[in-house]
């Protein structure tokens, strides 16, 4: 069931997902965390072919006809607030929250992360944003990966919401990144225009794929080293998907330094997250119109990496 009660249609297991658990699934197709899909599991709320399904480990097959009748009951109170949750304003005002979020942090409540995420600290000291926007992601109008650092904007009100997700739609929105990859560019700029979705052989992962949705990531170099090869590029989002730089720099070559999900991670050079941080952030403020831009430096561990590495040699 979602948010405003009615049953979700019947969805048929396609071939990707054949042999899933079913709190998997349900948690997938549902929007909301394992935890919630299998208490819903747990009290008849989801139908296989028909009939209730209270097996959480329960394995579909491909064909079955999945029915979800009722994921209400969790979700009508929404994300908790957490004051144990320390969160990083670097500028507020009554229409909007900058944040910088650190890596290891996640910005909402999802699967397998009910509580901790940025999003609960927010509600504990800004309770004024649920139910601006989502339900279930108050005030969220843009989202960085749980490894990535750096500065994002929260709505505070829904006038706010409206205007920053609609500059993110027309794409005036300005968002740069930093990230550290794996060799040696042959041009010093380009855009990197391909398609996103998920990856046909990988359902927690993204990919470069036909059916996927625009993306768009333009990229510049700024520095480059050759024991081991990497290069320091600035990226800028001309759109925002799932995952965008990591894959879209994983698939013309260059994943990221530390990036274990899409082909990063190598001895030659260890981090244990991502070399990704949101550096620069830009809007129009959502009222008075100004424009506010905003940067952040890097973290200690990603300037302690640069440092070891020595001088550029470009």
């Amino acid at each position: 069931m979602n948010s405003s009660g009615e049953s979700h249609p019947v969805e048929v297991i396609p071939d990707a997902l054949n042999g899933e658990r079913l709190d998997r699934i349900v948690a997938l197709l549902g929007g909301v965390s394992r935890n919630r899909a299998a208490t819903a599991i747990d009290e008849g709320g989801i139908h296989i072919d028909g009939s209730p399904c209270t097996h959480r480990a329960y394995r579909v097959s491909t064909g079955e006809e999945l029915l979800i009748t009722d994921l209400s009951r969790d979700e009508k109170a929404g994300p908790l607030a957490d004051e144990t949750v320390v969160v990083a304003v670097v500028y507020a005002d009554e229409q909007v929250i900058v944040v910088d979020k650190p890596a290891g942090m996640v910005v909402h409540p999802g699967a397998g992360n009910e509580t901790g995420t940025l999003l609960n600290g927010l509600l504990a000291s800004n309770p004024e944003i649920r139910g601006v926007g989502s339900s279930a992601r108050p005030g969220i109008v843009h989202r960085l990966d749980r490894g990535t650092s750096g500065l994002l904007v929260v709505a505070r009100t829904q006038v706010a919401y409206d205007s920053l997700t609609a500059q993110l739609a027309d794409r005036s929105m300005g968002r740069r990144y930093a990230a550290l990859t794996w060799s040696r560019f042959k041009e010093t700029r380009g855009l990197v225009d391909a398609p996103i979705g998920r990856s046909p052989r990988d359902r927690t992962r993204m990919a470069v794929v036909a059916t996927g949705k625009e993306a768009r990531t333009g990229y510049e170099v700024r520095s480059h080293w050759s024991v081991p090869e990497v290069t320091l590029v600035e990226c800028r989002l001309e759109t925002g998907r799932t995952h965008q730089i990591r894959v879209h720099l994983a698939a013309i070559g260059h994943p990221l330094v530390g990036d274990a999900g899409y082909g990063g991670d190598r001895p030659a050079l260890h981090l244990d997250r991502p070399f990704l941080h949101a550096e620069y952030l830009a809007f129009d403020q959502p009222v008075s119109g100004e424009r506010l831009e905003f940067e952040s430096s890097l973290p200690m561990e990603l300037v302690d990496l640069l440092e070891g590495l020595g001088d550029p040699e470009g």
